[in-house]
C-alpha cells in the first residue's frame, strides 16, 4: 500500500509517515518547503516530495508521480491569529487545497482520503482557521459515496509541542523574557500529545470502511491554561503576566458543538471512547451534551508536569 501525506514535513505528518512506513506501507511526504522536506525525509525514512496544495497541477504531478493508494490530508494554514491577518492565505491552502485534493482523488480513483481538523471547526465557530476546517470537513463527508473514494475526517485539539503550540511559545519566552505571557489565562484548553494525535488517525486509516463519509474524534483531557502556567511558573520560579489578545480566539473549544449533538454518536475503538459526526444522518443515539473543554475531565497536576517535562525540544 502506497500512501501520500500532505503537509508531510510537518509535527504530525513526519511522524505519523514514520509509524506507518515501520507497519510496512510505502510512504511519501509532501509538502511546498523544500527545507523542511529534507529534515523530514531524514528524521522519518520516507520520501519526501515539493507539492503545492492551492495549485492543483502540483497536485495531479505528485499524484501522477506517487500513485497513491491513500491520501492523508494534513496541509494547512493552522495559526488562528495569522489566518485573521492573512485570510486569503488560509482559504487557498485550507478550502481551496481540500478541493484540489478531493478533485484529483477523484480523478485518479484513489481508495481513501483522510482529512486532519480541528476542535475549532467545530460550533460555534470563532474565526476563519476554524471555519475554512469546517468547509473540508464538510466538503469531505458530501463527497462520499459520489464515486469510488472513501473520504472522512479526524478532529482534534492542540497537539502538545507542536510547531505554534502554546508551550513551544511559553517556552520561548521563559529562556528570552524571563517571565510568560498569556493572552487569556482563563482560556480552556484540550491538551493532546503527538502520540495520541498520531493514533486518532491510525484508528480512523484502519476502520476507514466503517467511518467514510464521517468525522471521528475521541475522548482527551483538558485544561484552563491559568493551571497550567501556575505549576510551570512554580517549577522554573518566574512569573505570568497577561498581555493583549490575539485576534479570533475564544476562552473553551468543541469536540462537538450543540448543533452537531444531534449527529453524533459515542462508540469504543481500542478500549477508549470516540465519537463519530455524520453531517447528512440524524444519530440513532445522539449524544445529550456538548464536548467542550470547559467541561472535559481536566489535567492534573501531574500530568501538566509531564506535559512540560516533556518536549520534543528539536522541534521547537
Amino acid at each position: 500500500m502506497t500512501i501520500l501525506i500532505t503537509g508531510g514535513n510537518g509535527f504530525l505528518g513526519k511522524r505519523l509517515g514514520k509509524i506507518l512506513k515501520e507497519r510496512g506501507k510505502k510512504v511519501f511526504l509532501a509538502s511546498r518547503n523544500n527545507k523542511q522536506n529534507l529534515l523530514a525525509q531524514q528524521y522519518s525514512g520516507c520520501e519526501a516530495i515539493a507539492m503545492d496544495v492551492s495549485n492543483i497541477e502540483s497536485v495531479r504531478d505528485a499524484f501522477s508521480y506517487v500513485k497513491p493508494d491513500v491520501v492523508i490530508h494534513g496541509a494547512a494554514t493552522k495559526f488562528v491569529d495569522l489566518s485573521e491577518k492573512y485570510p486569503f492565505e488560509t482559504l487557498d491552502i485550507n478550502v481551496l487545497g481540500s478541493q484540489n485534493i478531493a478533485r484529483v482523488a477523484i480523478e485518479k480513483n484513489i481508495k481513501t482520503v483522510i482529512g486532519i481538523s480541528t476542535d475549532k471547526a467545530s460550533p460555534p465557530i470563532r474565526n476563519i482557521y476554524g471555519l475554512s476546517k469546517s468547509m473540508m470537513e464538510r466538503l469531505f463527508c458530501s463527497l462520499n459515496g459520489r464515486s469510488g473514494v472513501k473520504f472522512l475526517s479526524v478532529r482534534y485539539g492542540n497537539v502538545a509541542w507542536s510547531t505554534g503550540s502554546v508551550l513551544g511559545i511559553w517556552k520561548k519566552m521563559k529562556d528570552t523574557q524571563g517571565y510568560f505571557g498569556t493572552t487569556g489565562p482563563e482560556m480552556y484548553r484540550y491538551f493532546f500529545t503527538v502520540d495520541e494525535a498520531v493514533q486518532l488517525v491510525l484508528t480512523a486509516f484502519d476502520n476507514a470502511e466503517t467511518l467514510q463519509g464521517k468525522v471521528l474524534s475521541r475522548m482527551m483531557k483538558a485544561s484552563k491554561l491559568e493551571e497550567i502556567l501556575k505549576v510551570w511558573s512554580r517549577m522554573e520560579n518566574i512569573e505570568y503576566r497577561k498581555i493583549d489578545p490575539r485576534p479570533g480566539e475564544r476562552l473553551e473549544e468543541y469536540l462537538i458543538g450543540a448543533e452537531e449533538l444531534g449527529y453524533a454518536q459515542e462508540t469504543i475503538f481500542d478500549n477508549l471512547q470516540h465519537y463519530i459526526l455524520n453531517f447528512n444522518e440524524k444519530s440513532p443515539a445522539p449524544l445529550r451534551e456538548v464536548l467542550s473543554s470547559r467541561t472535559a475531565v481536566q489535567l492534573n497536576e501531574s500530568e501538566i508536569m509531564a506535559l512540560i517535562k516533556n518536549p520534543p525540544y528539536e522541534e521547537i
